[in-house]
């Protein structure tokens, strides 16, 4: 009876989704994917190159790595679709079957995204990438400045750049989701946004009425209990986690060139403490994508903050990966 008992509850872990992706060798090397995602709504974007070819391959090179790098491209049929949100639809259905295959092959894909719309392509790859492709469930930490949770209906500027969220959790634009892969869409209790700081007042209406959880910007400097009663609730909830970071979310000493900065944001040493925590903590934790880098940038402030934050998600990866 118990040999009975133990090999349904083996059965019950694969069937599930919920077994942790091992993402070294078997020598102990962490494998890590550079997935970018250029295409914009309005076009594309040279900001994940930017990313890519910043210093962060030496950096994670340097820290032991096997890297590779992918990208999201159209068929020589799609670029004659018109319309830059069905291409950017397209392209986000082949970049979730990068993601998944990421996964598949043990790699961690860390997203290199043009902005924030390419969100639901990469939750997507991790949605199909358990047993035989059946959906699982995938919880978000979403830090942005911006819930980004407008739709059609709700939006002042008209930006698809405000409504991903909305789109990820069924609001919205049914048929982007879908070409993206996304589908099921994410349910709101599986969403927890952090450092949002700027919302439109019927986008507030929608978030009011949702199931999302919030984390403050304090929260999130100060890793605080309530950022880990959320990733403890979403690591019982759901299969695997992704994190999400808008460049935004920063404070504005460190994204002067991004266009939607807000004042009193944490900075990327906190964050970066912050992921190196999260990805060491927990075996759900399998992605981490960053979007929207500006394309002016003085110093290089924001290149280096992205470089810093991936650095620590990976710092707390292969300390997780070396103690399984």
């Amino acid at each position: 009876m118990r040999r009975l008992i133990g090999l349904a509850l083996v059965i019950l872990l694969i069937t599930s989704g919920a077994q942790a992706q091992r993402y070294t060798t078997s020598d102990g090397r962490l494998r890590v994917a550079l997935a970018k995602q250029p295409f914009s709504p309005t076009g594309i974007s040279a900001g994940p190159n930017t990313m890519a070819n910043g210093g962060i391959q030496q950096i994670l090179e340097g820290m032991g790595v096997i890297l590779r790098t992918n990208e999201a491209a159209l068929t020589a049929d799609e670029t004659t679709e018109y319309g830059g949100w069905k291409r950017l639809g397209m392209a986000l259905g082949h970049f979730a079957d990068i993601v998944e295959n990421n996964e598949r092959e043990g790699y961690f894909t860390v997203g290199l995204l043009a902005t924030c719309p390419s969100m639901p392509g990469l939750v997507a790859g991790l949605q199909h990438s358990g047993p035989g492709r059946k959906p699982i469930k995938i919880g978000m930490l979403w830090l942005d400045a911006h819930p980004d949770f407008n739709t059609p209906e709700t939006t002042r500027s008209g930006s698809l750049g405000g409504m991903p969220v909305a789109v990820a959790t069924g609001r919205a634009l049914q048929r982007m989701r879908l070409d993206a892969h996304l589908n099921p869409p994410l349910q709101d209790r599986h969403v927890v946004m952090g450092g949002v700081r700027l919302t439109d007042p019927l986008e507030q209406q929608l978030l009011d009425r949702s199931s999302i959880q919030q984390l403050s910007v304090d929260d999130l400097r100060n890793m605080t209990p309530a950022v880990f009663a959320q990733l403890d609730r979403l690591s019982r909830l759901t299969d695997k986690i992704y994190v999400h970071i808008d460049m935004d979310v920063l404070d504005p000493r460190e994204v002067m060139g991004h266009g939607n900065k807000v004042p009193n944001g944490p900075s990327s040493e906190q964050l970066a403490r912050l992921f190196e925590t999260i990805f060491r903590r927990y075996p759900k934790a399998s992605a981490i994508g960053f979007a929207t880098i500006p394309s002016t940038d003085e110093g290089g402030l924001s290149l280096a903050a992205v470089n810093r934050m991936i650095a620590g998600a990976i710092r707390g990866l292969k300390a997780r990966e070396s103690k399984r």
